[in-house]
C-alpha cells in the first residue's frame, strides 16, 4: 500500500481476516438496533410469513404478551448483522449454526446490541482461508440476553504466506437439549385459536418420523435480498458488492444464508401453522449456494417431541427442515451417502414451540 493509500484509509475498517481472529477475543460490535414497527411490516412483505402470534397483537395478548413480538428469525438477523463488520465482513460464506437458544421475546421499541467470542480457529488447507469459530450473544436495553448461538464462517486470509493461528476446533453438542428450552414466561396457550392461525393441527396431532412437505414455493428476488441485507445492517460483501464478486468464483452476489432460512420458515407455514416459536437452533448448515432468480422449497421432518416442564399448554418439536433451490420437495430430498442430492441449499435443525390441546 502506498503511502498515500495508508494515510487515506486510516480511519476505515476494511474488516478482519482470518490472521486477525485469536481464540478468546472479544468482539464487542457497534451500532445498537431499536427495533420498530417499520421492521417487522418490511420482514413480513420480504418473507410473507403468517404465523398469528407474530401477525396479530390480539392473538398474543390472549396468550399473556404485552403486544405481538416480532418473528424470531428477525430478532436473530439484528443481532447477527451486527457481527459482520468485525466477524464475516471478509467471509466467502457462513457455514453453520450450533447451540443456539432464544430466551427472550423481542418487541417493537426493543433496542438489540450484540458481543461475540472466538471460540475455534481453522486453517484450510489451501492456506487462502480459514474458519472462525464465534458465539455471539444479544441482548436487550435491559441487558437481558435475547438470544445466544454459535456460528462458524469461512474468512480470507489477509496474506496468504501468514502464520496462521494455531488450529483449535470447539466441541459442540449435537443438540440443545429439551430441558435448556426456556418457554416465555407469563404466558398461556390453553385454547389457542386455531380458527386464527389456520391450522387445526397441535403438538398432539403431530408423530416423531413424520414428513411434511410444505408445497409452496418463493422466488428470491435480487432486490428484495438486497433490501432485506440492509435491513440487518449486514455488510458483508459476498452479499453486497458486485464489482468485487464479479471476480469471486461465482461471478455474482451470494444470497444471505439467513434469507433462505428466513424463507423456509415462511414455507413451513404450510404444515406447521401452529408451530409459533423458535425456541433453539440445534446445528445448520448453507450446504449449497443460493442466488437471485432461484425458487426456494422445503420440507420437514419431526425428530423429536418434548413436553416442557411446568406446561401443560405448550410442547417441542424438534424439527428437521431441508430447503431446495428449483426442486420441489415432493420426493423429499435431503442427505446422500456421500453429500446432499441435487438442488438441497439448506439443512436446519431446530426446536419450536406448538401449542397442546
Amino acid at each position: 500500500m502506498s503511502g498515500t493509500d495508508a494515510k487515506t484509509n486510516a480511519k476505515t475498517n476494511e474488516g478482519n481476516y482470518f490472521e486477525d481472529f485469536r481464540v478468546g477475543q472479544v468482539l464487542h460490535h457497534a451500532t445498537p438496533r431499536t427495533v420498530t414497527e417499520g421492521d417487522v411490516a418490511l420482514y413480513q412483505a420480504l418473507f410473507g410469513s403468517r404465523f398469528s402470534l407474530q401477525s396479530s397483537a390480539e392473538v398474543a395478548r390472549k396468550a399473556g404478551y404485552k403486544s405481538a413480538p416480532v418473528d424470531d428469525m428477525l430478532a436473530f438477523h439484528i443481532v447477527f448483522g451486527k457481527t459482520v463488520p468485525d466477524v464475516s465482513l471478509n467471509a466467502v460464506a457462513n457455514l453453520g449454526y450450533a447451540d443456539c437458544r432464544f430466551l427472550k421475546p423481542v418487541f417493537p421499541g426493543d433496542t438489540l446490541s450484540t458481543e461475540s467470542k472466538v471460540i475455534g480457529l481453522k486453517e484450510n488447507s489451501n492456506g487462502e482461508t480459514g474458519v472462525v469459530y464465534v458465539r455471539s450473544t444479544g441482548r436487550n436495553q435491559k441487558g437481558e440476553i435475547v438470544l445466544d448461538y454459535v456460528r462458524w464462517v469461512m474468512v480470507r486470509k489477509r496474506d496468504k504466506a501468514a502464520k496462521a493461528p494455531e488450529e483449535d476446533v470447539p466441541h459442540l453438542p449435537a443438540a440443545v437439549g429439551a430441558q435448556h428450552l426456556v418457554a416465555p414466561e407469563g404466558t398461556s396457550f390453553k385454547g389457542f385459536d386455531t380458527a386464527a392461525s389456520g391450522s387445526p393441527h397441535l403438538w398432539d396431532d403431530y408423530e416423531k418420523g413424520e414428513k411434511i412437505g410444505h408445497v409452496d414455493g418463493i422466488t428470491i428476488e435480487e432486490a428484495e435480498h438486497m433490501m432485506a441485507t440492509r435491513l440487518y445492517q449486514n455488510t458483508a460483501k459476498v452479499h453486497f458488492n458486485q464489482y468485487t464478486e464479479g471476480n469471486g468464483r461465482f461471478g455474482r452476489r451470494l444470497i444471505y444464508g439467513g434469507h433462505v432460512i428466513s424463507l423456509a420458515r415462511a414455507l413451513s407455514f404450510n404444515g406447521l401453522g401452529n408451530a409459533v416459536l423458535i425456541a433453539a437452533i440445534n446445528g445448520g448448515r448453507h450446504v449449497a449456494p443460493c442466488f437471485g432468480g432461484d425458487t426456494v422449497f422445503a420440507w420437514s421432518e419431526v425428530l423429536d417431541k418434548a413436553e416442557l416442564k411446568g406446561r401443560t399448554d405448550l410442547g417441542a418439536l424438534r424439527l428437521r427442515t431441508i430447503a431446495t433451490k428449483d426442486r420441489p420437495c415432493a420426493d423429499f430430498p435431503g442427505a446422500k451417502d456421500k453429500g446432499y442430492e441435487e438442488g438441497v441449499i439448506l439443512d436446519l435443525d431446530y426446536w419450536a414451540f406448538m401449542p397442546r390441546r
